[in-house]
């Protein structure tokens, strides 16, 4: 009786099964309705290409340092070193031209970041600059040709050798260390490395800090002179060289400029706002 019993269950369930494929299945609509993509006006398109207008390739113009470039390259080699420039400005550049004239003199040097992805490309750069015989990495995963006369490495392992010195009464070899995003002593939970590296470092070592960012350059010198006994030049250079834009992406794939013909915020952009707090997109959600 239970087999006669299965196997009318199992008949039962082939033809719904059958039945199924048979029957038709319709289309669900959409769930909302298209959105209409309204056109931008002549004025605003005329902001966008004022937006847009410049960008592309520069003309190729023989290298000419500037001013701030110099003046740092003439302290670095008796004084301590503070640049602040904004990004693009060739912060690096002043660094290069010290690696190279430390590396022609048989001195050693070293170049720490904060990052192991800006490590990693500054490894490259010099590598193909200096030769990859003369540069080595160090960071927490990576251990390349430590014996090279240049450096490159996080801040913390640098901090490390330090301490290993201080430890064993010896000496760290290297004449020259370059603290890239030197802002970062002034960061809750890792400006304290920044700190014990700069403490650490003998006065014989003489330090060039780069930073776009840092603030209160002349106060941030005065302690570094303070707890190294050294003299701090600090450089700043001056306006940006390469403009920042910025502007809204609409859904609609649309730019518009963060900021009108006078200098201040495009009410353009009102609009968004209020389609978003139509929408429910400013409300809280609910945990």
């Amino acid at each position: 009786m239970a087999r006669s019993g299965d196997r009318n269950r199992s008949a039962n369930k082939r033809k719904r099964h059958t039945g199924e494929r048979k029957d038709k299945r319709f289309v669900a609509r959409e769930s909302s309705a298209p959105r209409v993509v309204v056109q931008q006006t002549p004025r605003q398109l005329k902001a966008i290409e004022r937006l847009l207008s410049g960008i592309g390739v520069p003309e190729q113009k023989p290298f000419k340092p500037d001013a701030f470039q110099l003046e740092a390259l003439a302290a670095i080699e008796t004084e301590d070193v503070l640049v602040t420039a904004p990004t693009g400005s060739g912060k690096t550049w002043i660094a290069r031209e010290e690696i190279r004239r430390i590396l022609s003199l048989g001195q050693r040097a070293w170049y720490t970041t904060p990052l192991k992805a800006l490590t990693n490309s500054k490894y490259t750069e010099f590598s193909l600059e200096f030769g990859a015989e003369n540069v080595g990495i160090l960071t927490g995963d990576r251990k390349e040709n430590s014996g090279a006369p240049l450096i490159v490495g996080t801040t913390e392992i640098y901090r490390n050798q330090l301490f290993d010195a201080l430890r064993e009464g010896d000496q760290v070899e290297t004449d020259f260390v370059i603290f890239d995003e030197a802002h970062y002593l002034a960061d809750e939970d890792r400006g304290h490395v920044w700190e014990e590296a700069i403490i650490l470092s003998p006065p014989r070592i003489r330090l060039l800090l780069l930073s776009a960012t840092v603030g209160r350059a002349e106060e941030f010198a005065a302690w570094i002179g303070e707890v190294r006994g050294t003299k701090v030049r600090v450089i700043k250079a001056g306006p940006r060289p390469v403009e920042l834009r910025a502007a809204y992406l609409s859904h609609d794939m649309q730019l518009f400029p963060l900021l009108g013909d006078d200098g201040t915020y495009n009410r353009d952009l009102d609009q968004f706002a209020r389609q978003r707090q139509s929408s429910g997109g400013f409300r809280r959600r609910r945990r």
